[in-house]
């Protein structure tokens, strides 16, 4: 039984569906059509397109557009042509891709796009980031990203921005993913990587070109259960820079309520940061940020409070286990001596989870301050939110009494 559970994930399928698909939208006569041919590899001499779908079992395509410009209402689709994750060179498979690992190699890069300034990395796991993090060097950014959540980093998606050298590398090579973009490799770095024989090693040969995909619009389609389409424009996340914050302030009963103090240059550096990786997270979301990378990341929960405590606990438990991997490279949940364990959990409430002086970022805006209250108790001293609630003047209450500022983007963020 244990063997054919394993053969499952071992096969691969051929699917049934056709070279070339065409989406048109009409009105009055008058037709726009989108143009899509489907994409394969050449793995071994032989033609191949995605393994399977979200699991084994699925069938599933991958299509890119040749042809189409849909324009809508004053909002025009991204031009033909300008290829990213579906023109992607396989440099090493193993297995080839399947549909979640394309799928969270290009929720990285849509987080990546806004970092082109600096190395930056981002981890993605089930379609979500599980660390993210720029510094001055790639291997820095690394091991920011990796460590910020290195249990929930094992088998999933390393994005890189830079050209991938051997030192990262080789970090890499000694942890378990299933996907490595980025785009280049230096040489002799495929072969470091090669140690993980079924690691998809995929170069993107256009990541040049992410910037200037900041601010374009491609139709997104969510299929219902009885075959209905839902469409949309993407998301686009309008505060790309701290000049479009707005310092939180509201009026209540004629009364204007402020934040005490504006952010510090860092606190802009990581209130930006943060908000731009919150655009690539399933909401509901609160996550937490400091010093350019993700301290604790909450996803896709129902409540605010309740996502924002989650994130605080992920924030001590992957602080558990990294000062247990770092000190005696154990996992924290395998270490067995009691002072050990006391000493690493005393150290933690020391730091509350790495928290003291992070930055708090939620996709949408807080409806009542228990939400905030949950990160000001941790030491939070800077929070970035949409802003808008007929409540916000009490969660700027809660800032100035925990001496936090906050800003607002006057945009939601959420991700479905």
């Amino acid at each position: 039984m244990a063997e054919d559970l394993k053969q499952m994930y071992k096969t691969v399928m051929d699917d049934h569906f056709t070279p070339a698909m065409e989406i048109s939208f009409v009105d009055k006569g008058e037709r726009q059509t989108l143009f899509y041919e489907k994409v394969a590899w050449t793995i071994d001499g032989v033609q191949k397109g995605l393994r399977y779908g979200e699991n084994p079992g699925q069938e599933a395509a991958i299509y890119r557009l040749v042809n189409g410009n849909l324009l809508l209402g004053g909002t025009q689709t991204i031009k033909p042509g300008r290829y990213i994750v579906s023109d992607i060179e396989l440099l090493q498979s193993g297995k080839h891709p399947g549909k979640t690992n394309l799928t969270d190699a290009d929720n990285a890069l849509n987080i990546l796009r806004y970092f082109s300034s600096t190395p930056a990395v981002v981890i993605v796991k089930h379609n979500n980031p599980c660390g993210a993090a720029i510094s001055d060097t790639l291997e820095k950014a690394y091991s920011k990203a990796y460590m910020a959540d290195r249990v929930a980093a094992f088998g999933g998606c390393i994005a890189l921005n830079r050209s991938l050298d051997k030192a990262t590398a080789e970090a890499i090579a000694d942890q378990y993913a299933e996907v490595v973009v980025a785009p280049d490799f230096e040489e002799g770095v495929v072969d470091i990587l090669g140690r993980r024989k079924n690691l998809r090693v995929i170069r993107i040969n256009n990541i040049h070109r992410l910037e200037t995909f900041i601010g374009e619009r491609v139709v997104d389609f969510k299929s219902l259960m009885d075959g209905g389409i839902v469409t949309q424009w993407s998301f686009s996340p309008t505060t790309l820079s701290k000049e479009d914050m707005k310092i939180a302030e509201t009026e209540y009963k004629g009364k204007i309520f402020r934040v005490d103090r504006e952010p510090t240059e860092q606190e802009y550096k990581d209130m930006l940061f943060g908000w731009l990786v919150e655009s690539g997270i399933t909401s509901n979301s609160v996550i937490y940020v400091k010093d350019g990378a993700t301290v604790g990341i909450g996803t896709g929960e129902q409540d605010r409070v309740g996502v924002a405590e989650i994130a605080v606990d992920k924030a001590y438990r992957k602080l558990m286990d990294r000062y247990s991997f770092e000190r005696y490279q154990t996992p924290f949940n395998l270490l067995d001596d009691q002072d050990k364990i006391a000493q690493i959990k005393a150290d933690v409430e020391d730091k509350k989870g790495g928290l003291v002086g992070s930055t708090m970022v939620s996709d949408a805006f807080f409806p009542f301050r228990d939400g905030i209250d949950v990160g000001l108790r941790q030491g939070v001293k800077s929070v970035i939110q949409p802003g808008g609630s007929m409540n916000d003047f009490e969660v700027i209450q809660a800032c100035n009494e925990n001496g936090a500022t906050m800003v607002y983007t006057g945009q939601r963020s959420f991700k479905h």
